[in-house]
């Protein structure tokens, strides 16, 4: 082999190595996230048993990566480069192992939680069924003193009508009064109306008068300032 297809077939192996790595790393983490999720999760039993499938899964890849990496650094010529390989291989099977040590003990402490949530819920449906029975003694109870407060203010509620209603004739009666005097009121207003309008007139014909009056008494004071006029001039002349 000439020094470019050892170049390129270790470019090559160093790219696959890489691409195994982060594969290790990204499987390592969905891992871990889903280790989280079994920890926190409420139940039921269905939706643990479904985590522990997608658990699986994920475990048995990363598992599967590992030994892609083994294989690539039992292929290396290098020994250096095997050894170092080989060493973040045993590194990854360990962590591998407390990885499944971690979701073992979430799934067991998941179940557990389950049971007491279960118990909890059994005991609680005891506890509501005496409290329910309670309930509904206390409501039979309430029931006869509600249906004798409703009652009581049925009556009461028929006083206040009737006082009601008093009232409503006594108003009406007010109001037809009222309206009586209103009438009486409104004819009279149109009575003096009647007067005020003749009065106008009469107040304007005396206007008239009064004023043809003055123009009287001005023409026969014109009329003697004239003659005298007319006396002197003939006196003197």
């Amino acid at each position: 082999m000439n020094a470019l297809g050892q170049i390129t077939k270790a470019v090559d192996e160093n790219y696959l190595i890489g691409t195994v790595r982060q594969e290790i790393v990204n499987h390592n983490l969905l891992v871990k996230a889903l280790i989280q999720n079994i920890q926190q999760c409420p139940g039921p039993r269905e939706v643990l048993n479904e985590l522990n499938s997608e658990g699986r899964a994920k475990i048995a890849a990363l598992r599967k990566h590992i030994e892609q990496l083994e294989r690539l650094a039992k292929e290396q010529e290098k020994e250096m480069t095997k050894t170092e390989l080989l060493k973040e291989v045993e590194s990854h099977r360990q962590q591998l192992t407390s990885t499944l040590g971690a979701f073992r003990k979430a799934n067991l402490l998941c179940i557990l939680n389950i049971e007491k949530a279960n118990k909890e819920e059994l005991f609680d449906d005891g506890v509501e069924e005496t409290k329910l029975r309670h309930r509904k003694r206390k409501d039979k109870e309430g029931l006869v003193k509600m249906s004798g407060d409703v009652t009581e203010q049925l009556l009461s509620i028929s006083r206040q009508l009737a006082a009601t209603t008093q009232r409503s004739a006594d108003a009406l009666d007010t109001l037809v009064t009222s309206s009586s005097n209103v009438e009486g009121a409104q004819d009279e207003l149109q009575t003096m109306g009647s007067a005020i309008a003749l009065s106008g007139k009469l107040l304007a014909k005396y206007g008239r008068r009064e004023f043809t009056d003055k123009l009287l008494v001005l023409f026969a004071f014109a009329f003697f300032l004239a003659c005298v006029f007319y006396i002197v001039q003939k006196r003197l002349f």
